[in-house]
Order: C-alpha cells, then structure tokens, then sequence
C-alpha cells in the first residue's frame, strides 16, 4: 500500500504514457477488448483475483479534467465494463473504480477504470 500511494504521490500529468503505448502496441498487455473507443486489459499488478483496466484511447488526463464532450466516452468506458466483467465470469459482483489525482491515488495520468471482483471486497476501501 505504501508503494502505490509514494507512485500516485510522483506521479505528473503530460507526456505520453504506459497506456498510450498498450493502445498503440509497443508494450504488450494481456488485452482482451477492443474497439474504435477503449481497450480493456489484464492489471500487471492485480489487487484482486481478476482485475482489468478499461482505458479510451482518446488521453484524458483525468476524470476532474474530462469535458461534458466526454460523456458520451465515459459512458461507453461503463458499459464495456460491465460487458467485460460479465464475459470474464463476475457474476456475484464487481468494483469500478476510477483514481482521480495524488490524493485519489491516480499513478498514470491517462483516465482508466479498475474493475476488479473474484472475491468478496470490503469497504471501506483504503
């Protein structure tokens, strides 16, 4: 715990970043969605038994910064979510969570959603 907050606490808007580079496949990732708007993918470091990103390919830096011309985006990101989580097995239940700046605990500045289950989660949750 201590790792991700000292990350989220480093980490600066602009620039490109690690999913920036997962969108344009020069890193791989375990990615298993995708379509003209996001990408879904396995978590390198998962928080839970199965724990995916949902991540636009347009880089907004964060949820605090999206425009109201995102809406229609960040609606779309919730409804691949929920398809993901339904294909992948999440039947009991699932957590989405999005980190919004160093407080938040946001470590890459390009909004994603977490969406993590497999196991029964507490609350509250940090």
């Amino acid at each position: 715990m201590a790792d991700e907050i000292a990350k989220a606490q480093a980490a600066k808007a602009g620039g490109d970043t690690i999913f920036g580079k997962i969108i344009r496949k020069e890193i791989p990732a375990k990615i298993f969605f995708e379509d003209d708007q996001c990408i879904a993918f396995h978590d390198v470091t998962p928080q839970a038994p199965t724990h995916f990103l949902v991540v636009p390919r347009k880089p907004i830096v964060q949820l605090s910064k999206a425009e109201d011309s995102d809406a229609a985006l960040l609606g779309h990101m919730m409804i691949v979510a929920k398809k993901c989580a339904e294909q992948i097995g999440l039947a009991k239940g699932y957590r989405l969570v999005v980190n919004d700046g160093p407080d938040g605990g946001q470590s890459v500045y390009h909004i994603h959603i977490h969406v993590m289950g497999g196991r029964q989660l507490g609350w509250p949750p940090g």
